[in-house]
């Protein structure tokens, strides 16, 4: 099925996409053009706060794809992100060379701190971006294969499933809060200086980065409709609607969920990667397994198995977070809380759901 057709028969994704391009086209316009005197000047925050937003949309789309169509639930679509995250953030720290606080052009300034004398075997290889942008891929992707090949085909469903993925990203979150492990502790990784020789605190950089981020998440859309859209995609919601009947006419349900599972584990990965330069930092705390709970709400409140659905849903979530916890900061995560329930009692379908339902009552 051609892409144009496909996109013909969603009138959702295409109003999302044309909101997208608006989006990545106006504001850095609104950002370079206009003097910061104007009541439209874009600040350079506010764009890195809005390209962080997308960053968790394409996140979330990745969830929603593997989630809402897959039907698995999974509660470590966090540790995908933070693994990407450092990838990238790797890759960067290599770029400072002796430019960091100790001027060793070998070694990052954490490693001097806690007296390496040499890099570490792997580290090798992520001064140069292509290996780094390799590694975001197949990092994540490697350890969902590993992961999913051992849980389906041991069977393993359910909650029993979603309490697994969880307990894997707490592992890692141990892990990699141990100096020994080397990606620096609890402080993680951070003072990046440059990306592919441009500084990250430019206008231009800044700019490359939105720009990115948004064509991304628009590409991503798109794979992910082509993928539900298409037979093997038919096959993975018959899986989950009925995993046993789609098993006995004949189908190896372990190796649709492994390839949709694997496929999200690598979106959320080049989400982790984007964000990282945006932000700056990369930490342990990115593996907290309740940055994998929220994700499974902006589905939820999104709208579950829409796809656009769950970028809706992220961006609306995290500009509330946003703004509460500068408002009332002790009482934000009792408020995510009720949203969940309150969405899982009147909303099962998310904002979505509840847009379609009013359509066909005014229809």
């Amino acid at each position: 099925m051609g892409i144009s057709v496909l996109l013909a028969r969603d009138a959702g994704g295409r109003v999302f996409l044309a909101l997208l391009v608006l989006v990545g086209v106006f504001l850095p316009a609104l950002h370079l053009l206009l003097p910061e005197t104007s009541p439209l000047h874009i600040s350079a925050y506010t764009l890195t706060l809005i390209g962080k937003y997308l960053c968790y949309g394409l996140l979330a789309l990745a969830v929603d794809l593997v989630w809402g169509f897959g039907g698995i639930l999974s509660l470590g679509h966090g540790a995908f992100f933070a693994l990407g995250g450092y990838a990238m953030g790797m890759h960067m720290m290599r770029q400072i060379g002796d430019r960091g606080v100790y001027g060793n052009p070998l070694l990052p300034d954490f490693m001097v701190f806690l007296n390496w004398t040499e890099l570490p075997w792997y580290w090798l290889g992520f001064d140069r971006f292509w290996f780094a942008a390799l590694m975001v891929l197949l990092v994540p992707g490697s350890l969902a294969f590993v992961f999913g090949w051992l849980a389906f085909r041991s069977r393993v469903t359910g909650v029993y499933l979603s309490i697994i993925t969880q307990a894997l990203t707490y592992a890692l979150m141990l892990a990699f809060f141990r100096n020994e492990m080397g990606f620096g502790g609890n402080n993680g990784l951070t003072d990046f200086k440059d990306l592919l020789g441009f500084s990250l605190q430019a206008d231009g950089t800044r700019v490359f980065l939105f720009v990115t981020t948004a064509l991304c998440l628009a590409l991503a859309y798109v794979a992910c409709r082509f993928v539900v859209s298409s037979k093997l995609g038919r096959v993975v919601v018959a899986v989950r609607d009925a995993e046993s009947r789609t098993r006995f006419i004949g189908y190896r349900v372990e190796w649709f969920k492994l390839w949709i599972f694997v496929f999200s584990a690598v979106l959320s990965g080049i989400a982790g990667a984007l964000y990282v330069p945006q932000v700056g930092i990369i930490n342990p705390g990115e593996f907290s397994p309740l940055n994998s709970l929220e994700l499974v709400i902006w589905v939820a409140v999104g709208g579950r198995a829409t796809l656009y659905g769950a970028v809706l849903g992220a961006i609306l979530v995290n500009y509330s977070k946003t703004v509460f916890t500068a408002i009332l900061p002790e009482v934000w995560l009792f408020a995510l809380g009720a949203l969940f329930v309150l969405v899982t009692l009147f909303l099962p379908h998310g904002l979505i759901g509840l847009m379609s339902q009013r359509r066909g009552e005014r229809a």
